[in-house]
């Protein structure tokens, strides 16, 4: 028997999941790594256990609701009741909405949301009967904004914010101790430009800045213990969202004129790029926590970003136009 805190983390194979694994490992928490690809749980429980702190790898598909349920029941099971559970699990298709096979845009919206859905129901069928715990959804600047090239993950984001919302409405109102938090991120230097589905004939790219995995996972963790009820991280996010608050149609023009190409690189999509969306592409290869993008990764003061600046505020500028001359328009 152990006193020790337990956490849970989806998508925990890579990317953000993968660093927030390590940080709750490093917080003094055993961990269950839920991911389907084997060589990356492999490697996420190793860091654990580096961390001097028990895991407990699970090949799990978060848009299954009884496999989700029954790997919960597995974790208490190993390592005791659940303290956190952090719902991080993705999945997002590059294309432009017209080009999408509809089975595509569905297991998008199905990973990205449902898996919260999904995991939200798992974590609070156990933490509300002992009335503690804590549940973080992690959300995106992308559930304030939708950009081009990435419709099912912007309408899961969206739907993600307005679950958050109700499920923590419910608990207050029954005066409930469980809390559920949200923490929507920056661009983030992940392996997920590596592996999702791209139908453009380019390859993709984080739209700056770009952040670190650690950034994001100290935060998440950082959420969990204090039980804040929400944070947007990354100083430009917090402006983009105050602006999409403020004006939504300004924030839309302002998306279509920026959002297509800084999300493209001008390397061209290779014949045979990976893709996880039906299945997981790190079952043998461990992709790790990072992206390619590590030498652009410095936030809201990376070189790189601020030289696009003037750009962006002549974007700005132009949307402004188009949101009076819109508002003209209709008087």
């Amino acid at each position: 028997m152990t006193d020790a805190r337990v956490a849970v983390v989806t998508g925990a194979s890579g990317g953000v999941g993968r660093a927030t694994a390590r940080e709750f490992a490093r917080r003094g928490f055993d961990v269950a790594v839920l991911a389907r690809g084997n060589a990356g749980l492999v490697a996420a429980e190793r860091e654990v256990v580096q961390e001097g702190r028990r895991a407990l790898a699970l090949e799990v598909d978060v848009a299954d609701a009884d496999v989700v349920d029954a790997a919960a029941a597995r974790v208490e099971a190993a390592l005791g009741p659940i303290d956190v559970w952090v719902n991080n699990a993705m999945a997002t298709i590059f294309s432009p909405f017209a080009d999408m096979d509809p089975a595509d845009f569905r297991r998008a919206v199905d990973v990205t949301f449902l898996g919260q859905v999904w995991g939200t129901r798992a974590a609070l069928r156990r933490m509300r009967p002992r009335d503690r715990g804590t549940v973080v959804n992690i959300g995106s600047a992308l559930a304030f904004i939708g950009i081009p090239l990435q419709s099912p993950y912007c309408a899961a984001k969206f739907a993600c914010r307005g679950f958050f919302n109700a499920v923590r409405t419910e608990l207050l109102h029954d005066g409930s101790k469980v809390r559920v938090c949200m923490v929507d991120l920056p661009a983030v230097n992940t392996p997920q430009f590596e592996w999702g589905k791209n139908l453009m004939a380019r390859r993709p790219q984080p739209v700056p800045p770009i952040y670190q995995p650690e950034f994001a996972a100290r935060s998440i963790v950082r959420v969990a213990l204090t039980g804040r009820r929400a944070k947007i991280l990354g100083s430009w996010n917090r402006v983009l969202v105050l602006a999409t608050t403020l004006s939504p149609a300004f924030a839309n023009h302002y998306a279509a004129l920026g959002a297509w190409e800084s999300q493209l690189t001008n390397d061209p999509a290779p014949d045979d790029s990976p893709s996880n969306l039906h299945a997981p592409v790190d079952r043998e290869r461990d992709f790790g926590a990072h992206g390619r993008f590590g030498d652009r990764a410095g936030g809201f003061r990376d070189p790189t970003f601020l030289r696009t600046l003037p750009t962006a505020a002549s974007q700005g500028a132009r949307a402004l136009v188009q949101t009076l001359t819109e508002k003209v328009g209709r008087t």
